[in-house]
């Protein structure tokens, strides 16, 4: 999800969740797994194609005569990357045909395929129509990854793919046990963006503490500049900064707690703190006016046109406002203040982790095409391609050798950096995805920044939206091992 942008203006393309499930019938009754029907078995599927011979050239054994169908999700990252990578798996298989494209309506476009068992052999599953991670899993709709990991990595055949990656990257596409079902192509950082030229003008230093925060935002309010802007239509953006805040207020367990479905999970200290410290900037006015009602292209504009200091956002922001961010706007990210010295973790803990979703059906009829595809995008050529047209890290960990670093990225190599071994990922965005962008990001988060909610009711409201999850035993259930 994270990574997953659009450039519609509409905002229609990647966050509309609630409208795109209803129009598709998939949240007709209270408590349904999102994209149930996508994940149920379907028909017989399609006949699977011949493997082809392995070789050190070869690995996998991908059949180099057999057509490899690779669909991508349209969205902020563009497609160019992607075609790059397709042209290296043609010139490495000549004879093979790849049929590519590229959409917006991944869930719409996919759930008949699915559902007749022939899908593609590698989907990009991301966007405001992204399938459901966790029901996919559950209903072993997926390929394990494990045969891609174990391979020659494209560079060097004495170094194994999984060498190559980044940490945390095998884990997130881990559910239960060792298999892994989603590999996650994009390296994203999560936190709060905002204008060092803008922060500079208010005579202000990024603030650690919320008593800082909130003197910076009036220091904004005073010169006719918001504190804060959000994507008010997908408030489920707000947690990229907020979860990392209450991780650092708190400590990481209590993250991992949430993520669990526990009881009470939400009624922490931490959890109320937060709430209570955003709720602030909604009271004091330090929130653009109009905001619930702007999509994230609109925010985002209205931020990079310095009507507002900060807004949470991932690292794909940069390559998304391209177009309105002035070219002296010198964009920086950083990690989320906190409350105070009794936060549990230091200041620079961060939300970062994988992003842009790339799974291979289980049903797939060329499955080997599908991760040698992927290989060759974990080449150090494909990963600075990659880095230097999107302004994004990737899994592979490397390949900004020799590229001139945008302000963004190299503001976000140096959050990550800062963070150390303080990088917090929580799971709920993956593992229960309707729970996270349609009862806590709009129901919930959305409704009390609004000032529709007060912190406590939202906390009660969004509790009870996690108790009702994890008594649904329509869905499966993950925790952290």
């Amino acid at each position: 999800m994270g990574s997953t942008s659009n450039n519609s203006a509409e905002g229609v393309g990647r966050r509309d969740l609630i409208k795109r499930s209803a129009a598709l019938g998939l949240v007709a009754a209270p408590g349904m797994g999102l994209l149930s029907a996508c994940a149920s078995s379907g028909g017989g599927g399609q006949k699977k194609d011949k493997a082809g011979k392995k070789t050190a050239k070869n690995p996998l054994g991908v059949n180099d005569s057999a057509q490899m169908e690779f669909v991508l999700f349209d969205g902020g990252f563009g497609k160019e990357y992607a075609q790059d990578a397709v042209k290296i798996y043609q010139q490495d298989f000549p004879n093979a045909h790849v049929k590519f494209s590229a959409t917006q309506k991944i869930q719409s476009t996919l759930q008949p395929r699915f559902n007749q068992g022939n899908p593609p052999d590698l989907i990009d599953n991301s966007g405001a129509e992204q399938m459901d991670m966790g029901v996919l899993v559950g209903k072993n709709q997926l390929s394990d990854l494990t045969p891609l990991l174990d391979a020659p990595s494209y560079d060097d055949p004495g170094k194994k793919v999984r060498d190559t990656l980044r940490p945390g990257i095998v884990e997130m596409g881990q559910f239960d046990g060792k298999p892994v079902w989603i590999f996650y192509y994009a390296y994203t950082v999560y936190g709060v963006w905002y204008s060092q030229k803008a922060l500079n003008s208010l005579d202000a230093q990024y603030p650690k503490t919320w008593d800082e925060m909130l003197a910076v935002c009036e220091k904004a309010k005073k010169k006719g500049m918001a504190g804060w802007t959000y994507a008010g239509k997908y408030p489920y953006y707000l947690p990229f900064s907020l979860y990392p805040m209450i991780g650092k207020v708190g400590g990481r367990e209590v993250l991992d707690a949430i993520d669990n479905l526990e009881p009470n999970a939400w009624k922490h200290p931490a959890v109320k703190a937060c709430f209570e410290a955003y709720y602030e900037l909604y009271k004091k006015g330090y929130i653009l006016k109009g905001t619930p009602g702007l999509d994230h292209i609109q925010s985002q504009t209205a931020w990079a046109k310095g009507e507002a200091l900060f807004i949470p956002n991932g690292s794909w922001v940069e390559n998304e406002s391209a177009n309105v961010i002035p070219k002296d706007f010198d964009l920086a990210v950083s990690a989320p203040s906190g409350i105070d010295s009794s936060d549990k973790l230091p200041f620079g803990t961060i939300w970062a982790s994988g992003g842009e979703p790339f799974i291979v059906p289980a049903k797939a009829a060329n499955a080997e095409g599908g991760m040698e595809q992927l290989r060759i995008m974990l080449s150090e050529a494909s990963s600075k391609n990659f880095t230097s047209k999107v302004k994004s890290l990737t899994a592979y960990n490397g390949g900004t050798t020799g590229i001139t670093l945008t302000p963004g990225l190299k503001s976000g190599v140096a959050a990550l950096q800062l963070a150390g071994s303080n990088v917090v990922n929580p799971r709920l965005q993956d593992w229960y995805v309707q729970l996270q962008k349609e009862k806590i990001g709009v129901s919930g988060l959305g409704e009390m920044m609004a000032g529709r909610l007060t912190p406590a009711e939202a906390i009660k409201k969004i509790q009870g939206f996690a108790d009702e999850a994890a008594k649904d035993t329509t869905i499966k259930h993950y925790k952290h091992q």
